[in-house]
């Protein structure tokens, strides 16, 4: 029998049915891996069973009773918790503090007693394998270690269904493999959790079960056991994807930019390289290989201490320059470095591009609609509007909203960092036929990716960095994943 479940759930916003009649079961002591696109409606089903949307139709059932979540503290009273990619945590409170927040132990006068709080704490962290202070300030915690505070406060409140979304996003391999050995300790808890990924390899390693949602509908459930890989793409984009990464004619011209000898006190030294018109370049590495540094520096973000572009030296001031100079960078944190979420999006789209809208000074509303309108177009924006708040996108939208807004700019170098982490594979596969096309039509791409199926798939040429520094260079033909592996980690490769 399932600790929770959901029968029938709708929920509307206004121009938009974001879930018709949905269900959802989750099973104590297992993995249930929520499975769709961006846009499918696994946000707003996690909004649901944590309290923070009411559905508009359907039934909640806890331990098999209806019953309901009316607010954020209700769902956390009956035990759902929820553990999300950017943790909802408080950086200026303590470890202890954001454990037990809102049922901090008190003495007999009714104040918080610390001393009891940090030290159960102590034990709640040590549970999950955390060597943290619990008197220690969050801000001073890596991300993994964040992620491990959470999974310690929903210990805490002896949470009885564990919600995951995309916890792995910003973790490293060896942090991936300890969040493994984690869910293996709730399950034998006979915790029940819900596993939203958009990694089949991590999805077919640790769940149990899947549920599949398309365009807010439900499609299917069963266990990994009984299903392909093959079979999940099918339902979840409604037809079968043979192959992500596009056949395309490679018609490479003449060099667009030269970068030579480009260092930085402390990211990188003595990266040179040439880009071509038409030409994917990619960029792979492992965690701190200096490779985001890197592109941050051409955009003018950072200044390196020497080196030379197109035979300037040091040229590129800063990311005005870097636009004036038909270079833009669509960067890996898209919400905090891409986009303005409170903004519409059409003032996404047109804010470098406002002189093209702009007439003595002032703004002219019909032409800002009209050129975010056309590059939301070309990349198939799924929108109810385009006045629409940035934030109200699924993340894949959101990733179109920033790469629209840097093509209003008419650029001749696009600088794409993880341009598909974190959105589900039909809209990867968009990603992919969108940059074969860019490349067709002249530009040219640089693009930074930590997914070898993607350095493979889509580069024309590839560079490896390692520590800061360039380890290799190869072109796509005959380049194997044990070659790239092998330059990134520093492996010299068999005589």
């Amino acid at each position: 029998m399932p600790v929770l479940a959901l029968e029938g759930i709708s929920k509307s916003f206004p121009g938009v049915k974001a879930l018709d009649g949905v269900a959802l079961s989750l099973y104590p002591g297992e993995v249930t891996a929520l499975i769709g696109e961006n846009g499918a409606g696994k946000s707003t089903i996690v909004k649901i069973l944590t309290g923070i949307y009411q559905p508009d139709a359907g039934r909640i059932l806890l331990d098999g009773a209806e019953t309901a979540f009316p607010a954020a503290h209700a769902a956390a009273e009956a035990g759902v918790t929820a553990i999300h990619q950017e943790t909802v945590l408080f950086d200026d409170l303590s470890v202890a503090e954001n454990i037990f927040l809102g049922h901090a132990p008190r003495t007999r006068f009714g104040l918080i007693d610390w001393r009891r709080m940090n030290a159960d704490a102590r034990e709640m962290l040590a549970r999950v394998g955390a060597a943290i202070d619990p008197e220690a300030r969050l801000r001073d915690l890596g991300i993994a270690s964040k992620h491990l505070v959470a999974v310690a406060r929903a210990l805490s409140i002896d949470a009885r269904v564990v919600i995951m979304d995309e916890p792995t996003a910003a973790l490293s391999h060896k942090e991936i493999a300890e969040l493994y050995d984690l869910i293996e300790t709730l399950k034998a808890d006979g915790k029940a959790i819900l596993f939203i990924s958009h990694k089949f390899d991590e999805i077919f390693r640790i769940a149990d079960r899947y549920t599949v949602f398309r365009d807010g509908a439900f499609v299917g459930e069963g266990r990994m056991a009984d299903v392909s890989e093959d079979d999940l793409v099918r339902m979840m984009v409604g037809r079968s994807i043979e192959a992500i990464f596009p056949e395309r004619a490679r018609d490479i011209g003449a060099e667009v930019l030269r970068v030579e000898g480009y260092s930085h006190p402390t990211e990188f030294a003595d990266i040179g390289f040439s880009l071509r018109r038409g030409e994917i370049l990619g960029f792979y590495g492992l965690v701190g290989a200096g490779r985001s540094e890197l592109m941050q520096a051409l955009f003018g973000v950072t200044e390196p201490s020497k080196g030379s572009i197109d035979g300037e030296v040091t040229a590129i001031r800063d990311p005005g320059d870097a636009i004036g100079r038909g270079i833009v960078y669509v960067p890996e944190d898209r919400g905090a470095q891409g986009a303005i979420r409170p903004m519409a999006i059409f003032q996404n789209i047109t804010l470098p591009s406002l002189g093209q809208t702009s007439r003595s000074g002032f703004l002219r509303l019909a032409e800002e609609f009209a050129l975010a309108r056309k590059y939301a177009t070309r990349l198939d924006l799924r929108a109810a509007a385009l006045d629409q708040e940035l934030g109200q996108l699924s993340g894949g939208n959101q990733q179109k909203v920033v790469i629209a807004k840097w093509l209003a700019t008419r650029p001749r170098v696009i600088i794409l960092d993880e341009p598909t982490k974190g959105i589900d594979i039909g809209s990867k596969a968009a990603v992919h036929e969108f940059m074969a096309e860019l490349a067709a039509e002249g530009l040219a791409v640089i693009m930074v990716s930590s997914e070898i199926p993607e350095i493979l798939g889509m580069s024309d040429r590839v560079i490896v960095m390692r520590e800061g520094r360039m380890v290799g260079e190869y072109a796509r033909e005959g380049l194997t994943p044990e070659r790239l592996v092998r330059a990134a980690a520093g492996i010299r490769e068999a005589a």
